[in-house]
């Protein structure tokens, strides 16, 4: 049986919810897949989502990880291709932390690619009528770091990547795009069912 962990966001920036931890755990409390499921919710912190993260997979030794937050404002499901060395926060987290052209790891590379099978994930989205695109940029919040964090954390050759969710219809503000809750917790549910799809890893790591 494989462990798959699979986190969301706690609320940030005033909001009362984060629509990617109501899909992790309406994914998590109706999940009858083959896996064993870890979910958990992360601190909007740079630095605390960092250590949760990484005591998380020391803990758990997934076999894929799947991180995801908020893009609010967009009207895709957005599979994250790459995180960057850099903290650039245009809001304070919920700690208070306000990084400003800081790397995420001083020694780390400038950039780390998800080993997910991202291209997979976004095919299989669309064929399920559920609005999805490729993203090269995760941003530079706490989900860039998250994303950054994870594939730094992780063993060689381990599944990880982040998946980036529109507002659901019962978080968004008004007049801002959002997808209906169930068809985010069914992204989210497919994310889990393809993120160890072999076929769709090609040798030496890279995703098509």
């Amino acid at each position: 049986m494989a462990v798959i962990l699979l986190t969301g966001f706690e609320p940030f920036d005033g909001a009362a919810r984060n629509p990617s931890a109501d899909a992790v755990n309406a994914v998590a409390a109706g999940y009858d897949g083959p896996h064993d499921l870890v979910v958990a919710t992360l601190p909007v912190a740079f630095e605390g989502s960092a250590r949760r993260l990484r005591a998380l997979i020391a803990q758990h030794s997934p076999d894929a990880v799947i991180a995801t937050g908020l893009a609010g404002g967009s009207p895709r499901v957005a599979v994250e291709r790459v995180g960057v060395n850099l903290m650039d926060a245009r809001i304070p987290d919920n700690d208070g932390a306000q990084p400003v052209d800081v790397p995420s790891e001083t020694d780390g590379p400038a950039a780390r690619f998800a080993t997910l099978p991202v291209k997979r994930i976004v095919q299989v989205l669309t064929a399920h009528a559920i609005p999805a695109q490729l993203s090269l940029s995760a941003g530079s919040y706490v989900c860039n770091h998250v994303l950054y964090t994870a594939l730094g954390a992780v063993e060689p050759g381990i599944p990880a990547g982040f998946v980036h969710l529109p507002w659901s219809s019962g978080t968004a503000p008004s007049g801002t795009p959002h997808l209906a809750e169930e068809e985010l917790a069914r992204a989210v549910r497919l994310a889990v069912d393809h993120a160890l799809d072999a076929e769709a890893r090609e040798p030496g790591g890279s995703i098509w």
